[in-house]
């Protein structure tokens, strides 16, 4: 997650510290980000602080403790200028845990198994949309509207996928399934690679040139 630059962001706007850059990072993205770490936010700002990208000054307060101040530098606009003009990959790619539990619910080849998996993920996203749908109707920031609606779409494209898993696991009364349970993955490929291949390595005759001729 790209932290740092949202912070540099901030401190585009003016100078801060961390309580305050904490309250205006959760102001700005809206509540399906959740709460910042303020220690997490104390230390991306010493990483910021030590590559030269903000400044750091220690001021005096009558009755508090001394507050510490963070002023962007010129090279730490440079920087978020290069953050804001390049195009922005997944942070995870596409690694999801609900994947790898559709693949365990799929190989045990009980449909009962891949039911429970693929309901019980719908009923938690329908209550997740529902959820980021009261909190748009709620927010009077349109950007923080506008964050919570892409949230909402993501979820969206999720229970798609909870639909399509449905479709290809569960639609033809278990076929599938007894398939995908039969055999592991490595025996499954190595059975398509005998049904291409139907003469065999092993009934081709060696030329010499192939790992069964005899050293010296």
């Amino acid at each position: 997650m790209a932290i740092q630059h949202a912070v540099l962001a901030l401190l585009a706007r003016g100078p801060s510290y961390g309580y305050e850059l904490k309250g205006a990072f959760e102001a700005a993205v809206g509540p399906q980000w959740g709460p910042l770490n303020i220690g997490h936010l104390y230390q991306i700002l010493d990483r910021l602080s030590r590559d030269g990208l903000v400044v750091a000054e220690r001021r005096s307060q009558p009755v508090k403790p001394d507050r510490v101040v963070y002023e962007i530098t010129a090279d730490g606009r440079a920087e978020l200028d290069r953050w804001l003009t390049a195009p922005s990959p997944r942070s995870g790619g596409f690694r999801d845990d609900f994947f790898l539990k559709v693949t365990a619910a799929a190989r045990s080849g009980e449909a009962s198994v891949v039911r429970s998996v693929l309901t019980n993920q719908r009923g938690h996203l329908l209550r997740e949309l529902r959820n980021l749908d009261g909190l748009r109707r709620r927010a009077d920031d349109p950007v923080v509207r506008l964050l919570l609606s892409a949230a909402g779409r993501h979820v969206e494209a999720d229970l798609a996928f909870v639909d399509d898993a449905e479709a290809a696991l569960l639609a033809d009364g278990g076929v599938t399934l007894a398939g995908l349970a039969e055999a592991p993955p490595s025996d499954r490929s190595a059975g398509r690679a005998a049904r291409a291949d139907p003469i065999g390595a092993a009934a081709r005759p060696d030329d010499g040139t192939g790992p069964t001729r005899a050293a010296g």
